[in-house]
């Protein structure tokens, strides 16, 4: 379960632009990290650089000593949530999740039931997606994230489309993963959300990574 990844001098460009300027982060199992930030700052692409879906320009990407895109295509065990959650609109939350956990079949439908329970929704709701409000369609974005219970668990503005009580929630289900263990990112512009989770905080901007105080106010 324990993990450890370590960003080192990574840099990214897409076509001429600079995406990522050389960042070195060590991450490790058992501690929530924040990414705060503005729109367009590289939050999300760092993400996608933890996660495997994109490789550095230059720079390395280690999980366990172990390079990703030459090692490993993708970390071994992750859930993630980055952007906007997408799901086959024909079909409901229950039959969305249980079609992603064919893939590894690592976990049963009993299992995909209680996570649907955990985040609040209804395991026995018959509305197909298309019919779920933006609220509906984050909780099924994060149920699907956390529900094979992953070593990494990626986390992009989880709290879009929630009201109070969502974003109360969401709360909990993540500290809840960290005491399971769980080396947990999470991106937002939200300075409050992050430093009520946090054990480090960083700030993103223009490509640039830079640690902060947990407990430093916000500029």
């Amino acid at each position: 379960m324990a993990m450890k990844i370590e960003i080192k001098d990574a840099t990214k460009y897409i076509r001429k632009a600079l995406i990522l300027n050389h960042v070195s982060v060590s991450l490790q199992s058992g501690k929530i990290y924040g990414l705060q930030g503005p729109n367009g700052s590289g939050k999300t692409m760092l993400l996608r650089l933890i996660s495997g879906l994109i490789k550095p320009t230059s720079g390395h990407v280690l999980i366990d000593d172990k390079e990703l895109g030459i090692d490993m295509d993708f970390p071994p065990s992750m859930g993630i949530l980055i952007e906007a959650p997408a799901f086959i609109d024909a079909y409901t939350g229950l039959r969305n999740l249980e079609l992603l956990a064919d893939i590894k079949q690592v976990i049963q439908k009993d299992q995909i039931i209680q996570t649907l329970q955990k985040i609040g929704l209804d395991p026995n709701d018959r509305r197909k997606y298309y019919k779920y409000s933006l609220g509906m369609k984050q909780r099924l974005g994060i149920a699907a994230a956390i529900m094979e219970q992953p070593a990494l668990l990626l986390l992009d503005e989880p709290t879009n489309a929630l009201d109070e009580v969502g974003v109360a929630l969401i709360c909990n289900i993540i500290l809840k993963e960290k005491e399971r263990g769980a080396l947990i990112v999470i991106a937002s512009h939200d300075g409050l959300f992050l430093r009520s989770l946090a054990d480090e905080l960083y700030y993103v901007t223009e490509g640039k990574v830079e640690k902060r105080n947990v407990c430093e106010e916000e500029s």
